[in-house]
């Protein structure tokens, strides 16, 4: 008798492995709800979902950010292109052969491209909620102070042996005063572009790379801006020498803990003067 049980058992059982589990299963039991082993390989497959639209997100916002930077680049060409491309032609003289009116009209033209470029940008970061320049109440250590003066005092030193001196008394004396005037208003306009390219560039890099101590928008404004002026000036010397001051001028303005009225003011030392 508890043999032939037996016997009907492992029929049963073989059934069983033929037939849909769902017939075998009790009566209410729904076989959609997953298993433990299914619900893990689900939730490792969302984690994985979401680390892929987080890099992805990532990516796209730090490319955004660093659009801008580029777009205000873009605004420093458009000079070259305003000086050698349309008024070169018109006045059929090189940028060094314009006359007085000449130069205060071109230098009138690139304030009005360069800040519809900074307009446009300003605008655009704070209506994305992009906060290029944010409030900081951070105390510049000691040791910054020092690295400041010492990057400041390069630049100072270099520029005077570059010009043989003082850069603004030898520009006073050559253009006079009302040259000289226009020209650092356009200094002065450039310097902030140039700032842009920095804050952009730092704040895009750090998006993507997660460091904050190192000088990304420094890198980025020597790659455009620093070797733009190789073309511009038509010297690879002229190229490099900007470069080192793009990468500089990035320094100074995270040593600055990124304070925008102090690093605006630091960029005009190095650069102007």
């Amino acid at each position: 008798m508890i043999q032939n049980q037996r016997v009907q058992l492992t029929h049963l059982s073989v059934q069983v492995t033929h037939r849909s589990i769902d017939h075998w299963l009790p009566f209410g039991y729904n076989s959609d709800i997953p298993t433990r082993k299914e619900v893990f390989i689900m939730n490792n497959t969302l984690t994985s979902t979401d680390i892929n639209r987080k890099t992805k997100g990532r990516f796209l916002k730090g490319l955004d950010i660093l659009t801008y930077g580029l777009a205000a680049f873009l605004a420093l060409g458009c000079e070259g292109i305003l000086a050698f491309c349309i008024e070169q032609k018109i006045y059929n003289c090189t940028i060094k052969e314009f006359n007085t009116w000449q130069s205060i009209l071109h230098w009138v033209l690139t304030y009005i491209i360069w800040g519809a470029f900074a307009i446009y940008i300003l605008r655009s970061t704070k209506k994305k909620g992009y906060d290029l320049f944010p409030k900081t109440d951070k105390k510049i250590r000691p040791w910054q102070w020092a690295c400041i003066a010492i990057g400041v005092a390069a630049c100072l030193i270099s520029t005077w042996i570059d010009w043989n001196g003082s850069k603004v008394l030898t520009e006073l004396e050559h253009k006079g005063t009302l040259l000289f005037v226009f020209q650092y208003i356009y200094y002065f306009i450039e310097v902030f572009l140039v700032m842009l390219i920095i804050v952009c560039g730092q704040k895009a890099c750090e998006i993507w790379f997660g460091k904050e101590n190192i000088p990304y928008g420094g890198i980025i404004a020597a790659l455009t801006w620093g070797l733009g002026h190789w073309w511009s000036k038509g010297s690879l010397a002229a190229g490099i020498f900007t470069a080192i001051c793009g990468l500089a001028l990035g320094s100074v303005y995270l040593l600055a803990n990124r304070n925008a009225k102090l690093s605006y003011a630091l960029l005009c030392v190095m650069f102007i003067l």
